[in-house]
């Protein structure tokens, strides 16, 4: 792999991963619960304009969700996040990236990934937490699990719309416009004819 890819990969790692603990840390259970507003989503659209954002995605959000197990005290059912919530990440990266020449079909991706992954370990993350309903509802976590599971998809889902389409898609338009996704990629120059002497 060339450096200037590794680079690359290595700041939008530390942009997500960054962008994430600032949600945790002041949106807290709205940015992992199952309402989730984790703004730092709306950074994957950077793989609308570069392969390396793929990688570099799934590593930031390893690097946040490991971080933040001693910040919210999940412990060992922390992992459930790291590994989890970093494959929704990396496949909604590889969708967008699939995608990238249609914007708005392309932002499903996070959404899609999100709804389907997440509700299926965020139950057995909250129980070993201590929490005995969802976070912000009383829907008890001892009740059946394909109601969670619903429940967890559509709040889940509806977070992440929110955040990919209210700024991701925002983002995506002002990155197009101003070039700055395109920083550090080699241009194309015109070749002019050589003149004789």
């Amino acid at each position: 792999m060339k450096s200037s890819y590794l680079a690359r990969a290595g700041l939008i790692a530390a942009i997500y991963a960054a962008l994430t603990l600032i949600a945790l840390t002041l949106l807290q259970g709205l940015a992992w619960g199952p309402v989730q507003f984790r703004v730092s989503e709306c950074v994957c659209v950077l793989a609308l304009f570069m392969p390396e954002a793929v990688p570099g995605l799934t590593v930031g959000c390893v690097l946040a969700n490991l971080i933040n197990i001693p910040l919210s005290g999940s412990g060992v059912y922390g992992l459930f996040d790291v590994f989890f919530g970093a494959l929704a990440t990396l496949l909604a990266a590889w969708w967008m990236r699939r995608m990238r020449t249609h914007p708005l079909v392309a932002l499903l991706g996070p959404v899609l990934c999100n709804a389907l992954i997440v509700p299926a370990y965020l139950p057995v993350v909250c129980v070993g937490m201590g929490f005995y309903t969802i976070p912000f509802t009383t829907i008890s976590l001892d009740g059946v699990y394909p109601l969670m599971y619903l429940f967890g998809f559509v709040a889940t889902g509806i977070g992440e719309a929110v955040v990919m389409y209210a700024l991701g898609l925002p983002l995506y338009r002002a990155l197009r416009r101003s070039g700055i996704a395109s920083l550090g990629r080699p241009q194309k120059q015109a070749t002019e004819p050589s003149k004789k002497v």
